[in-house]
């Protein structure tokens, strides 16, 4: 009888330390958000991953609605455990949930993006500033469709950022002049192409780094400067637009990649490495040209650069 409970302890000793092994490289799911940045974000840690870490990542098609992502990184099952691009202030109430909060999502060291709102620098001798977007004569120069209202392109439904302009203009007085495009963002950019071809308006939500700026010559709009105060947004109400002002400019985004800290336990490699990532937006703007510009594969510009940066990523991997 204490041979057979001695077989059975030692059964179970090897079945859990095999578990433990199992775990401790568990795949890891990356988001796969649908700017170019974030996109190539994703590949290149991926590639890590698979490539010197020897280890499984799998970029999950179609998993882009942040919400989605922090809310399966927050349960820490596997299921998602990467946000590549996750910009500040855009997803404060993500972070105060949360990282602040639940304190079940980690981050690394961040990298700078900015946030504004650009014209084609053909237009600045007619718009430069939220003072001139008053006059009603430069709203219809951007009125496409006959209503009497000026359109620009906040960005796509759904977006933290789309609610952000909707309520800086509605702020700055603009509401009467003019009106958001509701539109994806593949349809803004044929429209944006096809008026930079003809010389034509456009007025549209823009940030960096972003390969947008290496094809066209582009201008941000003057805005008022920041006071304490000018930005008390609470995009999570019902009533969000009522409630919320925001009369300045943005401030200077930092922009994370987040990671469930189940990983800590499930693949404490990885997490290690995630948490040492210091992107530079350089690269960034170099990893989407290449992919826009050059129309390369993302998953070879991120094996390229990997393989010819193995100093910064052994850093990663080992810091």
């Amino acid at each position: 009888m204490k041979l057979l409970k001695s077989l059975a302890l030692s059964t179970a000793l090897i079945a859990g330390s095999t578990t433990a092994g199992l775990t401790a490289d568990a795949k890891v799911t990356i988001s796969d958000l649908t700017w170019t940045g974030a996109k190539a974000i994703g590949f290149v840690i991926q590639e890590i991953i698979t490539g010197p870490m020897g280890m499984e990542a799998e970029i999950v098609e179609g998993m882009s609605d942040g919400s989605i992502i922090a809310a399966g990184m927050d349960k820490g099952d596997g299921s998602i455990d990467v946000y590549t691009d996750f910009w500040m202030p855009s997803r404060a109430g993500l972070w105060d949930k949360y990282i602040d909060g639940a304190a079940t999502v980690a981050v690394n060291t961040p990298y700078e993006g900015t946030q504004r709102i650009y014209v084609p620098s053909y237009m600045t001798d007619k718009l430069s500033s939220i003072e001139d977007m008053k006059k009603p004569e430069v709203a219809l120069l951007f009125d496409s469709d006959g209503n009497g209202k000026g359109e620009y392109w906040a960005g796509e439904i759904g977006w933290k950022s789309t609610k952000q302009w909707k309520v800086k203009f509605k702020s700055y007085g603009l509401d009467e002049l003019w009106e958001a495009a509701d539109i994806t963002e593949a349809a803004f950019k044929g429209q944006l192409k096809a008026a930079y071809a003809k010389g034509e308006p456009a007025l549209f939500y823009r940030w960096t780094p972003e390969a947008m700026f290496a094809e066209y010559d582009l201008s941000a709009i003057e805005e008022p400067a920041r006071t304490e105060g000018c930005e008390k947004v609470d995009l999570e109400a019902e009533d969000w637009l009522e409630v919320s002002t925001f009369s300045c400019a943005s401030s200077v985004a930092s922009v994370y990649v987040a990671y469930s800290k189940t990983l800590e336990t499930r693949n404490p490699a990885v997490a290690k490495m995630l948490s040492n990532i210091k992107l530079d937006p350089s690269a960034i703007n170099a990893w989407i040209l290449s992919i826009n510009g050059d129309g390369l594969d993302p998953r070879d510009v991120a094996q390229e650069w990997v393989s010819e940066n193995m100093d910064t990523v052994n850093a990663w991997i080992n810091g």
